[in-house]
């Protein structure tokens, strides 16, 4: 189960082309739409919601929050493992889900690791359609996160103050 927290918003192709990206690499995945609607780039809004609906879904779903404010820059795209998985930019969008999920490990993804996988080149400005959405499929389909990327030390990701 994926569950996907965006600020794409509902109009235009973002939400549509960041879950085909997922159903063309697990055909089988449960999507679940919690929103397309997080004010655009705002961490904490994210953050919040996140941590609102992590409470209540299965240990070992797999929750996708992408706003983004720095795709294009040096800033990580991360999985964070525990109860449930979660994967986002390394900006502060975990922070509230994080004492949820009880954190085991964490790693960065590799993103040449995953234009092998998508077959193409990641966009830089697209990391929802071309990095989280396939590390969720993947997940789902059983790849432990190590495969997907190295082990990062979980004190070092970035938090909200």
């Amino acid at each position: 189960m994926i569950t996907l927290i965006t600020d794409f918003g509902i109009k235009g192709p973002y939400a549509g082309e960041m879950k085909g990206a997922i159903l063309a690499i697990n055909p089988e995945a449960e999507l679940i739409d919690i929103t397309h609607s997080i004010t655009r780039h705002s961490i904490l809004e994210g953050s919040f919601v996140m941590e609102q609906v992590v409470k209540y879904f299965p240990k070992g779903t797999i929750h996708v929050g992408v706003v983004d404010p720095g795709v294009g820059t040096p800033r990580r795209a991360i999985i964070i493992e525990g109860d449930h998985f979660l994967v986002v930019p390394d900006n502060g969008l975990a922070t509230l889900a994080m004492k949820h999920v009880r954190p085991e490990a964490a790693y960065e993804i590799n993103l040449k690791k995953m234009e092998g996988i998508i077959g193409r080149k990641i966009s830089s400005t697209f990391h929802g359609r071309d990095v989280f959405g396939p590390s969720a499929a993947l997940l789902d389909l059983g790849y432990e996160p190590s495969r997907l990327g190295r082990e990062i030390d979980l004190e070092k990701i970035v938090t909200l103050n």
